[in-house]
């Protein structure tokens, strides 16, 4: 059985990935959250980054989101696609997201139970957000949806999860196409699972929520006090 370690679903967008994954394709583990902030905040106990997520199997780690991604491949039908076009498409736009995209990052963080009105949308962002849209757009194209390499949800999806959520919280305007993408992904099982947990969370990061007040207006807390 794989322990699979994650931060508070509220926030850890990376955390989302390859649970999300994992849940949807009923790959089974054991979930370990350990909360920012806290006593336990200490990362370098299980993961040698000092980051998560983290998977570990008996004496095995795997740490990274692509490098979990990757290792469950090897191990579990479906992570990719089993089209190789489809799959190498894939792969190269996870590779985009896990290395790119760093105004959506850093101007729009993932905080799954606010609603905010940002104050500006700076070139940068727009860009990235203009971007992600297009490419969504390819891959429903060129795949046939309802999935982004086609009609199985495998790890590109999972690793644009998380850009899902900070697009519903924003309120971003999008395409027709990406925003129906955008709707597909949060009704997933596995996605309305995460913000439902997330929602109950009751535990504040000082450092998140300062990044959240620095975007804009919070028109909603949705999250339990």
């Amino acid at each position: 059985m794989y322990d699979l370690y994650i931060a508070n679903k509220n926030y850890s967008s990376w955390s989302l990935r390859p649970w999300v994954l994992m849940r949807t394709l009923e790959i089974s583990f054991n979930e370990k959250l350990v909360q920012f902030g806290t006593s336990n905040h200490d990362f370098t106990r299980f993961s040698p980054s000092g980051k998560v997520p983290c998977l570990v199997e008996n004496d095995l780690t795997v740490w990274d989101s692509l490098a979990i991604a990757e290792y469950l491949a090897e191990r579990h039908d479906g992570v990719w696609a089993s089209d190789a076009k489809a799959r190498a498409w894939s792969r190269s736009a996870t590779a985009e997201m896990h290395s790119g995209f760093q105004a959506l990052r850093n101007e729009h963080p993932m905080s799954v139970g606010l609603r905010i009105r940002p104050s500006s949308i700076s070139e940068p962002l727009q860009r990235d957000i203009s971007r992600i849209d297009a490419l969504w757009q390819d891959g429903l194209a060129a795949f046939g949806g309802p999935f982004l390499a086609g009609k199985n949800f495998t790890a590109i999806d999972a690793f644009y999860c998380p850009v899902a959520f900070r697009f519903q919280t924003y309120s971003t305007p999008l395409s027709v196409e990406a925003e129906a993408y955008k709707n597909r992904l949060l009704s997933l099982s596995a996605m309305q699972e995460w913000q439902g947990a997330a929602l109950l969370e009751t535990w504040r990061d000082a450092g998140h929520e300062a990044e959240a007040r620095a975007v804009g207006e919070w028109t909603a807390d949705l999250r339990a006090k």
